[in-house]
């Protein structure tokens, strides 16, 4: 089932009394409904709240849905941009647990921060950020729905759709094409139609999304090394002392 891990992979489990994972371009209001699995992009942002530097990006190889898919409707009272408060319904999944396997490659697109393309460095620290429970919150593709980050091995225990055969999503939202990770400067949004064998998901890379999609002109972030970055770890070690 590991055949996809690589050197510097990472194996965790994320789970949360509710979630809710949708196209963020179409949630901007009114009533919200969660997709039945996790997007790519929202995976791939817990990742990011447990370890993330500009010189790595995190690319989720696959993940297995352990739970039964279950919905669940709440009445929302959302704050109006004219004031007061408007009543919504939000449908979200109920009960999820997930297992998570990933990698991180460097961001050629920043070459001023190769000094800190330390494999071992960033991978370790990776784990050890795992195994607290992430640097930041965790929260399953909205703000409301807290998660939980712990250690595991993808594959072990018992999973819902373990043999449960295939099952197919339709189109679904994958991620952002951000122009610090493709060189470009433009934000576009990514679509696939995923299917779910025996309860694992196994994601295309963003570059083999065949359907994308232009939102706007946008920059890259830059990050310069000990003004808004820094290349030390949380022990205060130096690229070069963790291998």
């Amino acid at each position: 089932m590991n055949d996809l891990k690589k050197r510097n992979s990472v194996e965790f489990e994320v789970y949360g009394k509710y979630a809710l994972f949708s196209d963020p371009v179409t949630r901007v209001g009114g009533e919200k409904m969660s997709y039945q699995v996790p997007t790519y992009q929202a995976i791939k942002g817990i990742l990011e709240s447990v370890y993330w530097k500009p010189t790595i990006i995190w690319y989720i190889d696959k993940i297995r849905v352990m739970n039964k898919i279950v919905t669940q409707a709440k009445g929302i009272r959302p704050i109006k941009m004219s004031r007061g408060n408007d009543l919504s319904y939000y449908t979200y999944l109920s009960d999820v647990r997930y297992q998570v396997l990933a990698h991180f490659e460097f961001n050629e697109n920043r070459p001023q921060l190769a000094h800190d393309r330390n494999e071992n460095k960033h991978h370790q620290m990776a784990k050890r950020k795992i195994e607290t429970g992430g640097r930041r919150d965790i929260f399953l593709g909205t703000r409301e729905c807290q998660g939980y980050v712990v250690p595991c091995k993808f594959g072990r225990g018992d999973g819902f759709y373990d043999n449960y055969g295939e099952l197919s999503f339709g189109t679904m939202f994958h991620g952002f094409n951000y122009p610090d990770e493709t060189g470009e400067e433009k934000l576009e949004t990514r679509f696939w139609q995923p299917k779910m064998i025996d309860g694992v998901i196994e994601f295309i890379p963003p570059t083999a999304c065949s359907i994308v999609k232009f939102i706007r002109k946008q920059k890259a972030k830059e990050f310069i090394d000990n003004r808004n970055f820094s290349s030390l770890t949380d022990d205060n070690l130096k690229v070069g002392d963790l291998g």
